[in-house]
């Protein structure tokens, strides 16, 4: 495997969950023992490249956009996408790790079907194979050059988040479920190195003492700190 020591990360930006954005670069930057290349897909900065109008089924402004990070990492290396709705609780440099050139991309392959039809803000909540899978993703980006701007801008959204554009499934890898823990489908793990609030944040009234909601708050303060002396 090529060297790579600094961390590439992409995180889907939203305008209605902008604090979401912030908390998870900081708990990245809190944890990690690796330099890190934090990027944030928002609509806005890719408009020159991404030409796709919004529809009623999109819960966020990166639903099919988080398919740009190869793209936007010029095929090299590898690359990470998360959603923004997340914390990290471990070193992502643990992620990193698990990096294998014998796949195309790698994720947290979830069996999980949402009961509910309704999410975060009054959502449409999409029920689908392989639902949560493009959550976190590990780019090959060399092996990812299906997803140009074009592409990405044209195909359905089950083409993209049932990884269509790879010839078979057998070159999605596999990570350990803890690097996606699902926030109200998976029971509360201590051992939990990323959560996903998928249902909604805690910096939704709503959701407001779903489980890792502590840790969550309290990286927002740190996240505001400013010394005064």
């Amino acid at each position: 495997m090529k060297n790579q020591n600094t961390v590439n990360v992409f995180i889907g930006y939203d305008s209605k969950e902008v604090a979401a954005y912030h908390v998870l670069a900081q708990s990245l930057i809190k944890h990690s023992s690796l330099p890190l290349a934090i990027t944030p897909i928002a609509l806005d900065n890719v408009s020159s490249i991404f030409t796709r109008e919004r529809n009623s089924l999109q819960s966020t402004e990166f639903s099919f956009s988080r398919f740009l990070a190869p793209y936007l990492s010029n095929y090299e290396g590898w690359s990470m996408f998360m959603d923004c709705d997340m914390i990290a609780r471990r070193d992502i440099a643990e992620l990193w790790a698990l990096r294998d050139e014998q796949y195309s991309v790698m994720v947290c392959k979830h069996d999980y079907q949402p009961k509910e039809d309704v999410k975060f803000l009054g959502q449409v909540q999409t029920k689908y194979e392989k639902k949560n899978w493009s959550s976190v993703m590990l780019f090959n980006n060399e092996r990812c050059a299906t997803l140009t701007p074009e592409y990405v801008s044209t195909r359905t959204g089950l083409e993209l988040h049932q990884f269509k554009w790879l010839e078979s499934d057998d070159l999605i890898g596999g990570l350990p479920l803890k690097w996606n823990h699902l926030v109200g489908v998976y029971d509360y793990d201590p051992d939990a190195a990323i959560v996903h609030y998928t249902e909604g944040g805690p910096y939704f009234k709503d959701y407001a003492d779903c489980d890792y909601s502590d840790e969550w708050n309290a990286l927002l303060t740190e996240t505001t700190y400013v010394a005064q002396k």
